[in-house]
């Protein structure tokens, strides 16, 4: 279970890194006057936020599979061996980046618009403001619900196991068959919970 706990916190630690700075431009997108570009990221929110994070990890895991056939059927020679680790932390941080984003949407749109124009006075451009005035107020407005997200992450990282990888959860669960017990699983919610107490503190 040490072995699968250690693959669990693989899989939190690398969907924080690549969700979080995906997250900022998924926001960007969202609130781009460009429509095809706003147009494209509200698709991509409606789906992402409207179908079960478990459907997302098969689709990643088994999509490109199915279209790659799809392509031999006319010719091409196409091989790709997608592994199920990269597709799990893919489809996570998808899934994540795409609610960061619209925490941080809500965060820079809270921003009073005197704070814009007081910026504009001042001779700031748009980047300096958005850098300097904008961006540490949202960061403050935005890590209580930002916060939460992480602490479900920590239980989604379960999830995992449909793509039948081997973190915690599913080590306990094997664990527990194979010895007719349900220690194994008491001790992966003890761990869940120590790990979602130290988030939680940490605010």
């Amino acid at each position: 279970m040490l072995a699968g706990s250690v693959t669990s916190l693989e899989v939190f630690f690398l969907t924080l890194l690549f969700a979080i700075p995906l997250a900022m431009i998924i926001a960007m997108g969202r609130m781009s006057k460009n429509k095809p570009l706003s147009g494209a990221t509200n698709l991509l929110l409606l789906v992402i936020r409207g179908t079960p994070l478990m459907l997302q990890l098969l689709v990643v895991y088994f999509g490109p599979g199915i279209f790659f056939n799809w392509l031999r059927s006319f010719g091409y020679e196409v091989n790709l061996r997608w592994e199920r680790f990269p597709a799990a932390i893919v489809a996570l941080s998808l899934n994540y980046a795409c609610y960061f984003a619209e925490i941080y949407r809500s965060g820079i749109e809270s921003i009073p618009k005197g704070q814009y124009e007081a910026a504009s006075v001042l001779g700031y451009n748009k980047q300096q403001t958005f850098f300097k005035i904008i961006f540490p107020q949202m960061v403050k407005r935005v890590l209580p619900p930002v916060t939460n997200e992480v602490i479900t992450l920590v239980k989604d990282t379960s999830l995992a196991f449909v793509l039948t990888y081997e973190e915690m959860f599913t080590v306990a669960k094997q664990i527990a068959a194979a010895q007719t017990t349900i220690m194994p699983l008491f001790v992966a919610g003890v761990f869940y919970f120590i790990f979602n107490a130290i988030n939680f503190f940490d605010v």
